[in-house]
């Protein structure tokens, strides 16, 4: 066979090469970028910073660690000393300090669910938390609900000091209940979360009467339990069937040997079929459904709410004019 004769099939065949692997250009890379580009030397460079790669441990050399309101932990070459992560924070699980750092003493790295949807598929975000969780009352008057928060206090102030349990304290409104729009013959709950030391007693009352619900009406009903967290109180109110008489300001009070607190709610029944949803919407910024139940909540201030004669004036836009109509009004109950 001639040389010719082997030299052409090479380049026909060359010559297909390029057309089925056509040299690729990046529309959205700079042209100086391009020229300068070492796609091998940055690729080196990420593995480096990546990789855990640790000299001889030479402590003279290690920085000086201050500040450090939850103590000091080993870096990631188990060398030098840096601040371990407060409770809450993200963190290394194991004691491998990787990529968001260890928690600092009397912690422990835990696995908590971003979301329960997730959880088969290993979605966690790992946080510091306190091993000890009791609460511990300070010299300052304050109550620091564990360990971990009374040292990152004490270092700021080196000379706090606390006794076992929360201080006294006048309960504090956790969770105060809303302000309610629901129509008549529907059911609407009032939820009030106290805090206290010693536990507060939760009272309902509503503004212009002496009794504490739910007295001797049939549709008012009032439970209470303990938490969600410790020394707290959840309280509900809850009106059956209601009717444009239960309109009106309703306050949840807890009370205990230190003092007492209260906050107070707004309950506006309308005429059965008003359309609430499409008429103050456009005015009120908040305005959704508890889980569940077709009960309305809507924050404060909804437009005009008076201390004694309460009067609830819901005003919306009318797409050919504008107008306010007062919806209801308890001026008549009071």
């Amino acid at each position: 066979m001639l040389p010719g004769e082997i030299i052409l099939p090479l380049l026909l065949l060359g010559v297909g090469l390029c057309q089925s692997f056509p040299h690729y250009t990046y529309d959205d890379m700079d042209d100086d970028l391009a020229m300068t580009f070492d796609y091998y030397k940055d690729t080196d460079e990420v593995d480096y910073r990546n990789g855990s790669v640790c000299e001889e441990c030479m402590p003279e050399l290690c920085h000086e660690t201050r500040g450090c309101r939850a103590g000091l932990v080993r870096d990631s070459c188990g060398c030098c000393f840096e601040c371990g992560n407060l409770e809450g924070q993200s963190c290394d699980l194991g004691d491998k300090n990787v990529h968001y750092g260890i928690c600092g003493e009397g912690m422990e790295c835990k696995l908590d669910p971003i979301n329960g949807a997730y959880e088969d598929e290993g979605v966690h975000d790992a946080q510091c938390v306190c091993v000890t969780q009791e609460p511990m009352c300070g010299s300052d008057g304050r109550t620091y609900m564990n360990l971990c928060k009374y040292k990152e206090a004490a270092f700021e102030s080196p000379g706090l000091n606390v006794s076992d349990g929360p201080c006294k304290t006048v309960p504090i409104i956790k969770v105060p209940p809303r302000d309610l729009v629901n129509v008549s013959g529907s059911s609407v709950v009032f939820l009030c979360e106290v805090f206290a030391f010693p536990m507060a007693l939760v009272e309902w009352r509503k503004d212009g009467k002496d009794v504490i619900l739910p007295g001797d009406d049939p549709h008012i009903s009032v439970q209470s339990r303990g938490g969600p967290q410790k020394y707290e109180l959840s309280s509900w109110l809850q009106i059956e069937e209601t009717t444009r008489a239960d309109s009106g300001t309703y306050r949840c009070t807890g009370r205990n040997e230190v003092g007492d607190v209260s906050a107070a709610a707004v309950l506006g029944i309308l005429p059965p079929g008003n359309k609430l949803c499409n008429s103050v919407t456009p005015y009120l910024k908040v305005l959704r459904f508890f889980t569940g139940s077709e009960h309305f909540t809507i924050n404060r201030p909804i437009e005009r709410i008076r201390k004694n004669a309460v009067t609830l004036m819901l005003r919306w836009q009318n797409h050919k004019n504008r107008q306010s109509s007062p919806l209801f009004s308890e001026a008549e109950n009071t």
